[in-house]
């Protein structure tokens, strides 16, 4: 664990691999940008704040909204800051993909507390009594169909729970509604660009993108391929929903596949019905 933790063995600066290149500092440098998108451009109304622990490790599940952008994701972050301040803890994993695609944004990533998104890295941070936020649905969530914006989807994805149960932490699921109309996703192709890679065609940058999507959306109008977009100024609402703890704990929960997956369908299941009721409303 000293290795995965330590600076000074990580093989490049900022590689997400270190709990020590959170920045408190750089934060606040760009707190006051993220205020200025929160109240004016997302307008963004909240609620359930109280159910966040006052203190100690906690996991903090989201549905990814709003391709590359997935504006929630940073308004969330910019609440969180302006509740809790910038000197309390906490950590967010991170796709690898991002250090292939740029280190200069991976750099400011993980100053604001971005973790290399792998198992040791989330079990190093909770260690350290921190809030560990995670996405379990990743890139396929983030650029589902349109049709799909109000359905909680992790692509069946299920170790954050194993995650939470090894560690003994509670979940804490956090929903939007909104961000998922700040870009019009109409279709994923990437299993039919998948045949044409595997036929020789190479990926762009040498990237599995793991997406394809096609959609709707600034700049560029009709965007093929997950590319960079600029949200639509839609409003953009959140819930902090009442935190998950379990029946059973520690490695052996962990390992019995039954029981992660009743885990895994009652965390999903209680966020949709958070976001049935967050949209209704």
């Amino acid at each position: 664990m000293t290795k995965t933790t330590n600076k000074k063995s990580s093989k490049y600066p900022f590689d997400g691999l270190s709990l020590d290149d959170r920045n408190p500092e750089f934060i606040q440098l760009i707190l006051p940008i993220w205020e200025w998108l929160y109240r004016y451009y997302f307008r963004v109304q909240s609620d359930g704040w109280h159910y966040v622990p006052a203190s100690g490790k906690m996991l903090v599940v989201g549905s990814h909204n709003g391709g590359i952008a997935a504006p929630d994701m940073f308004m969330f972050l910019y609440e969180w800051f302006h509740r809790y301040g910038t000197e309390r803890l906490a950590y967010g994993l991170m796709h690898p993909t991002v250090w292939q695609v740029s280190r200069d944004i991976a750099r400011m990533a993980v100053q604001c507390g971005a973790l290399k998104s792998h198992p040791k890295m989330a079990i190093a941070a909770l260690r350290k009594n921190a809030p560990v936020l995670v996405y379990p649905g990743g890139a396929q969530d983030t650029f589902r169909p349109h049709h799909l914006r109000n359905k909680i989807y992790f692509a069946g994805r299920k170790g954050f729970i194993k995650l939470a149960l090894r560690e003994s932490v509670p979940i804490v699921p956090i929903i939007s509604t909104g961000a998922h109309d700040t870009l019009i996703v109409l279709a994923d192709f990437y299993e039919q660009v998948k045949q044409f890679h595997e036929l020789g065609m190479p990926w762009l940058l040498g990237i599995d993108p793991v997406v394809f999507p096609v959609y709707l959306g600034l700049p560029w109008g009709l965007s093929i391929g997950p590319l960079p977009n600029l949200p639509f100024p839609v409003q953009i609402r959140t819930r902090v929903c009442e935190p998950i703890v379990f029946e059973r704990y520690g490695s052996e929960a962990a390992g019995d596949r039954d029981y992660v997956d009743a885990c895994f369908d009652l965390v999903t299941t209680q966020m949709q019905l958070q976001l049935d009721c967050l949209v209704g409303n």
